[in-house]
């Protein structure tokens, strides 16, 4: 009999190995011409390994370095200072580590070099308020955003025009030295500007679209009063907005993806056709409501295994991408194990289908799991325990429901960020 969670495991974890940011970064490093003073700073929950590679790569080059990334994601480096702080909520560790960032761009100077190393979480770990807003103003912007169900892009907007270094001021601090942006897409589609907020990068929103995105949501009258005048000044031009796109601060600035999804997605196909499945990569554009897309994924597993369409078993569908929770109940989870958990009464008899959906950097949500098993079975054992699914996906609580069944997948922090990854296997 075929192990299932086995191969599964095993085709996540060759995707992880292809955006290891050490080997993405190193290699990106070789083939650059970098010479001169060299300033690094990084954020995101990728930093660590980013900044090992460009210690290993540029040595006694590096004048100086600073990078911050999630609590328990930290380790040591040579020359690097690493800090940590709060995500995905900010807190006052990351306004600091956020300071110190700035700091070390101003102080490189014309012919000298900032080495920018970007990764998923780098806008929650970065909090640097404008003067006349707090912390806990932006921190409460945030959190209503987040519970909306708000798209990164639309979150990050947000933070951007609540920030001294996002929506491109990093590169307009360091102008006019040169400026070389690493990244680690955690973003659907890769947009550069969405990426840890754009901090090196042009900036098409603006303080008009911040106001719609509250309204879009209905949460305009619970942002706190000092954000709504913010971005009430701002749209009528009296507060400055980002630097857009032609901006001089710009000219000197080269921002490249190194990894991605799409990266992450090509080798679980092959590993997945090494193990001897028909592997179809369905898409690296996921998103929208958790629960509704894995009901969706559920009808093509059911699909595959009544008329072999659009693939033959032994199958492996493969998606990536990122998914949404509005969040109702009082529970505990994250978005992988939430649509996981809208799979478990529609796949519930079938024999020989296992679903993996996980994200990449090993953290689901506000939990110790990286994500959830679901199969064929689970609804039958969860029963025998006095589960029913229905009532822990009304109270968002898929954590608590998995980990009754022992079907969570605990994998620690991985390095990397790349958003999340659903494996089907239909045996």
């Amino acid at each position: 009999m075929k192990d299932l969670r086995k191969d599964a495991e095993a085709i996540f974890r060759a995707a992880l190995e292809a955006v290891d940011p050490y080997r993405c970064v190193r290699s990106s490093l070789e083939g650059m011409d970098l010479r001169g003073r060299t300033f690094v700073v990084g954020m995101g929950k990728a930093s660590v390994q980013m900044a090992k590679a460009a210690e290993d790569i540029l040595g006694d080059r590096i004048e100086e370095g600073l990078v911050v990334t999630k609590y328990g994601h930290g380790g040591k480096l040579r020359r690097i200072k690493v800090l940590e702080a709060g995500h995905p909520v900010p807190d006052q560790a990351g306004t600091r580590a956020a300071e110190e960032i700035l700091k070390v761009a101003l102080r490189a100077g014309e012919g000298d070099i900032l080495l920018c190393l970007i990764s998923g979480g780098g806008s929650a770990l970065t909090p640097l308020p404008p003067e006349g807003i707090t912390l806990e103003e932006k921190r409460r912007t945030t959190e209503l955003l987040l519970r909306c169900g708000a798209r990164i892009e639309e979150l990050n907007a947000v933070r951007k025009h609540l920030s001294r270094i996002k929506g491109g001021r990093l590169a307009e601090a360091a102008n006019p030295a040169r400026v070389v942006s690493l990244v680690l897409s955690d973003v659907v589609g890769d947009p550069l500007e969405v990426i840890a907020s754009g901090p090196t990068v042009p900036d098409p929103t603006t303080f008009e679209d911040c106001i719609l995105i509250a309204r879009k949501y209905g949460i305009w009258e619970e942002l706190p009063s000092s954000v709504r005048l913010r971005f009430e000044m701002g749209a009528k031009g009296i507060l400055p907005e980002t630097p857009k796109p032609g901006d001089p601060a710009f000219s000197s600035c080269k921002n490249t993806i190194v990894g991605n999804n799409r990266t992450a997605l090509e080798a679980a196909r092959r590993e997945a056709e090494v193990r001897g499945y028909k592997a179809l990569l369905l898409t690296s554009f996921l998103q929208g409501e958790a629960r509704e897309v894995g009901r969706a994924l559920a009808s093509v597993v059911k699909e595959v295994r009544k008329s072999g369409e659009p693939v033959e078993p032994p199958a492996c569908l493969l998606c990536g991408g990122e998914t949404t929770v509005t969040v109702r109940g009082k529970g505990k989870g994250g978005r992988n194990q939430e649509l996981a958990l809208a799979m478990v009464g529609e796949l519930a008899g079938l024999e020989g289908v296992l679903v993996l959906s996980a994200g990449t950097d090993g953290t689901d949500g506000p939990t110790d799991a990286a994500g959830a098993f679901v199969d064929g079975g689970t609804s039958k054992r969860a029963r025998k325990l006095g589960l029913e699914p229905d009532d822990y996906l009304r109270e968002n609580d898929s954590y608590n429901f998995f980990r009754a069944l022992g079907d969570l997948f605990v994998t620690g922090p991985t390095g990397t960020n790349v958003m999340d990854l659903q494996i089907a296997l239909i045996f």
